[in-house]
């Protein structure tokens, strides 16, 4: 491999080679770890100077203590879905999606098999939104809500550019509206840029927004239309919203932020505008929208998503799983229409 030079194959050869030594990184990171697995197990690790285990892995593969435990984990947990184990060690599926599939079906018994097929065929950001829906999903809504809330925090530090940066957790009732409103504010932010003919990166944009939201002088704060921004789209079932808690079969979520209480629910909604959306499971039959006098109708019911999850819109295109700065058209051009 040392004498491998990529500039005198073609294109082709290459993106064959890419492939192939992909499925071999993958099989050869996964013996590697079972062989750490058993090492540690047999306390070698001790021999060469390390207390723990993941702390010899992180030398020895130049990683972090962390990505080496959570390697290790995850090869220990493999022991309860063997045919994630016999994908592994093919080279089929990486640690990282090897992972996911564990740590839920620890949580969700019985759903290795489709995700081990969505981890074959779909993205690493697919499997794992797909992969922590089943397991938000598993949990009642009220003990999730009550661990969300111990979890939440905010960290800070600076880099070595002496950059502030940080790190936030927040419950999804709080912080759907917030990256929402903080999503809003800088498309807005990056147009009016690209008028000026700036070039800057959206991140950048993100962080003058940010700036602005914090200290109070956001364009959303001013604007009086700003209490028309939807910041939060609840969906719940009528019965539940009716009875106070749901049923087996029965939704009550935040869309882009997953199940919260019907009680939170009822709370957030005091205030709120209300769109009303009627549908049979397969398909939106009616959309209301209650106290607006623009009908927005065709827009609430392409933004909630696809049935029967009404878990938000994501790009149709085949192998991409976005889900902000969607561009909208129509499947027959509007030209199309007669005049």
């Amino acid at each position: 491999m040392r004498a491998f030079e990529p500039r005198v194959f073609s294109g082709e050869e290459c993106a064959e080679f890419v492939e192939c030594f992909a499925r071999a990184e993958k099989a050869l990171a996964a013996a590697r770890a079972r062989a750490a697995l058993r090492a540690a197990g047999c306390g070698v690790h001790r021999d060469r100077g390390f207390r723990d285990a993941a702390d010899w892995v992180a030398r020895a593969t130049g990683g972090t203590p962390r990505d080496a435990r959570a390697e290790l984990e995850t090869t220990e947990g493999l022991a309860s879905c063997p045919a994630t184990q016999e994908a592994i060690a093919a080279g089929d599926v990486s640690i990282a999606q090897a992972r996911e599939i564990v740590y839920t079906v620890a949580t969700v018994p019985g759903s290795e098999a489709g995700l081990l097929d969505l981890a074959r065929t779909a993205s690493m950001s697919s499997l794992r939104d797909t992969a922590r829906k089943h397991r938000l999903g598993a949990v009642p809504a009220e003990e999730l809500h009550g661990t969300q809330r111990a979890a939440r925090g905010v960290v800070h530090w600076r880099d070595d550019l002496g950059m502030v940066c940080g790190r936030f957790r927040l419950t999804p009732d709080v912080g759907v509206p917030f990256v929402n409103r903080l999503d809003r504010s800088t498309d807005r932010a990056r147009r009016e840029a690209k008028q000026q003919g700036s070039a800057e990166r959206w991140e950048a944009h993100a962080a003058d927004a940010f700036a602005a939201m914090i200290a109070g002088s956001a364009p959303a704060t001013r604007e009086k239309s700003a209490a028309r921004a939807v910041d939060l789209v609840l969906v719940s079932d009528l019965n539940a919203w009716r009875r106070g808690h749901t049923h087996p079969g029965e939704v009550c979520h935040i869309v882009g932020g997953g199940p919260i209480p019907v009680g939170l629910a009822r709370e957030l909604a005091r205030d709120a505008f209300l769109k009303l959306v009627l549908h049979d499971g397969v398909a939106i039959h009616t959309v209301a929208h209650v106290g607006r006098r623009i009908p927005a109708e065709l827009r609430t019911a392409l933004e909630l998503g696809g049935l029967p999850d009404l878990d938000g819109v994501t790009c149709i295109e085949s192998g991409c799983d976005r889900r902000y700065h969607l561009e909208w058209d129509h499947r027959d051009p509007l030209a199309n229409r007669p005049p």
